[in-house]
């Protein structure tokens, strides 16, 4: 059984090692979600990964000493027999791995995440059909679209304000619905 967690990479040290496509796909994710500071590494960059990657990429795969420095690493894109030796390394140290569409050496999977702003909506199968997720990641843009961010927005300094004023929780909560039922944001449409 799997938790869903929202972590914020930009204080843990990460990585993103692997090749081809599905490693330039998985660095342009982390790009989108702002990941600070990621290394990347892969034997045989092609031009694509070259110029996305920049001056993070090193050509070649982490070392265990990397590998004990950070706290998640990501792999896409490499065959079994290379990427279960940096799943072990990143288990020896502690380290949170995800290896691409192999449960068996991942510690965690990558829902498929939908933004509006700082509203972050994932969608998850627990990895057993990323196809669904994506699918219902597309579904979801046309339930929330991107005013989605400006409500948020709306609704956040609602809450700011009635806790600067000393409103209790059970005040907020009650305004917060007002607002959202207010202008319907949650009927059908």
């Amino acid at each position: 059984m799997s938790v869903p967690l929202a972590l914020d990479l930009a204080s843990l040290p990460a990585a993103l090692a692997g090749a081809g496509n599905p490693l330039l796909k998985r660095l342009r994710l982390l790009d989108g979600e702002s990941v600070p500071n990621l290394s990347v590494y892969a034997p045989n960059p092609e031009p694509a990964l070259l110029a996305a990657a920049g001056t993070r990429l090193q050509p070649r795969l982490p070392n265990e000493p990397e590998i004990a420095a950070l706290r998640i690493l990501f792999v896409a894109g490499l065959p079994a027999d290379i990427a279960m030796p940096l799943a072990a390394s990143a288990r020896r140290h502690k380290v949170l791995v995800n290896v691409e569409d192999n449960l068996g050496l991942s510690d965690f999977h990558v829902p498929a995440i939908l933004r509006r702003g700082d509203l972050a909506l994932s969608v998850s199968t627990g990895g057993a059909s990323p196809t669904l997720s994506r699918r219902l990641r597309a579904h979801l843009e046309t339930a929330f679209p991107e005013d989605w961010s400006d409500r948020l927005r709306r609704v956040a300094a609602l809450r700011q304000k009635l806790r600067a004023e000393g409103a209790s929780p059970a005040t907020v909560m009650e305004a917060t619905d007002a607002l959202i039922d207010g202008e319907g944001w949650l009927d059908p449409r």
